[in-house]
């Protein structure tokens, strides 16, 4: 990736991988939330946000499911910018039924989108994901990146 404001995101690849290592999962929340916080402020970076939403998808945590969505849908360029699927990295129906049973809000529009974007989980695959991110990133099977997941 050139220097164009990617400085973040080759750091996050470097530091936790893609897929991302399961005993990282804490650390990678954590930048999460700090980025969802300068996104407040428009200050976040979004290209980066993008990554770590990856990440935790790749760990494939029920739960992290509603980070990614707050992450989502922190503004127009943060939900345009980050992948509906990254919601799912648990499967589609075991994160559909996680989201209905938690029932908060933020789950409630989680699923609602979810259903609203049916026709982007046509042959849903985790491992179709990660690898078309890993390609994106531009990391694969012989990436010194890669952790330890799929």
């Amino acid at each position: 990736m050139a220097d164009d404001g990617w400085e973040g995101v080759e750091a996050a690849l470097g530091q936790f991988g893609l897929p991302a290592r399961l005993g990282d999962r804490s650390s990678i929340i954590a930048a999460l939330e700090d980025q969802i916080r300068l996104e407040a402020d428009e200050v976040g970076d979004q290209f980066l946000m993008r990554l770590l939403c990856a990440q935790l998808f790749s760990l494939g945590v029920v739960q992290d499911s509603l980070l990614v969505w707050r992450a989502k849908s922190c503004n127009f360029d943060t939900h345009c910018g980050i992948d509906v699927q990254f919601l799912c990295g648990a499967g589609l129906e075991l994160t559909k039924e996680f989201l209905h049973r938690n029932g908060s809000d933020d789950a409630l529009n989680a699923l609602d989108y979810i259903a609203e974007c049916e026709s982007d989980f046509k042959n849903f695959s985790i491992a179709q994901v990660l690898r078309q991110t890993c390609e994106f990133y531009g990391v694969g099977e012989a990436g010194n990146e890669l952790g330890d997941g799929v």
